[in-house]
């Protein structure tokens, strides 16, 4: 499962681009809404840390896992979103500064959060514990060079030169796209050889996983009385997972290539199931367009 140059060079590049177009399509007004309507951050932060981890551990009982397979499935399930999921909430027309924070949030809690589930998780299923460390410098640097810095450099753009910040959004979409259609490919063939047999193993629950992720933000913000486009960046940020960590825990801390299986796995399915929830998110805002186009059209004849 070595990653390729286009996911070991070309994937950090090109995810830098992408996000200094995501930060093209911000203010900080976008980021001040979110602290000061926090509900969105706290629900998302809580549903990543605390109940993700928990469904993993009620999915591997429920089918049964292999020791490996259930501990690399909590793992997947305890790691954040990557900028990826930015990404696809941008293409879902979902709430990018949201999504952006809960990325940062998440990932910064993980710190302590991920090595106390894979803990327990490994005396669990296997009556011993490995201490597992994520290094806080190294983390801080990534989510500092990948997410802060250039977002901050798009809305610094988008500040001095609106019009271009503008003309760029369309055309930073249709580059993601390529970009992790690329993925996707890149992924699928350095696995080509065990890529039947490990979906077999590892598939079923690696895509209730997914899907459970995309169901549990879309409800609990439902519930909360949220906007479409809230839903839309706290359900893409449950389900988009940042696999490189997931991958990094299971083959560089705990040098197990069986428990890497659930992380390489879903890093395949999260995508097309990506897709789909940017195509409906794309839907809905073209609905809610319409319907706010219609609304305007009949209050001159009301009016009258």
């Amino acid at each position: 499962m070595e990653s390729g140059p286009l996911i070991s060079i070309g994937l950090p590049i090109s995810l830098f681009i992408i996000m200094v177009g995501i930060g093209m399509t911000l203010t900080a007004r976008d980021f001040h809404q979110v602290t000061v309507k926090p509900t969105g951050l706290v629900l998302g932060t809580i549903a990543q840390i605390l109940l993700m981890p928990l469904a993993a551990f009620a999915l591997a009982w429920a089918l049964q896992l292999p020791p490996a397979m259930a501990v690399g499935l909590v793992i997947i399930a305890a790691c954040p979103g990557g900028t990826t999921s930015n990404l696809f909430t941008l293409l879902a027309k979902g709430n990018v500064a949201l999504s952006i924070v809960l990325t940062v949030s998440a990932s910064l809690m993980t710190i302590m959060s991920l090595p106390l589930f894979a803990n327990f998780a490994l005396k669990l299923y296997f009556g011993t514990q490995q201490e597992i460390t994520l290094p806080l410098g190294k983390t801080v640097l990534m989510l500092s060079l990948i997410v802060l810095l250039p977002v901050i450099t798009g809305m610094g753009v988008k500040a001095l030169w609106p019009a271009l910040a503008a003309r760029a959004e369309g055309v930073v979409s249709i580059f993601g796209g390529l970009v992790l259609a690329g993925l996707i490919v890149s992924i699928v063939y350095g696995m080509r050889d065990r890529f039947v047999d490990l979906l077999i193993q590892a598939g079923p629950a690696t895509l209730a996983l997914n899907i459970l992720g995309i169901a549990i933000g879309l409800l609990c913000t439902r519930a909360a009385g949220l906007g479409t486009r809230e839903r839309l960046a706290v359900a893409t940020e449950l389900g988009i997972k940042n696999g490189t960590l997931g991958l990094m825990v299971t083959l560089t801390l705990l040098h197990s290539s069986n428990m890497s299986v659930p992380s390489a796995i879903y890093g395949v399915i999260m995508f097309p199931l990506g897709f789909l929830l940017a195509a409906y998110g794309r839907r809905l805002a073209k609905a809610h367009k319409v319907a706010a186009t219609a609304e305007e059209a009949t209050r001159p004849a009301e009016a009258g």
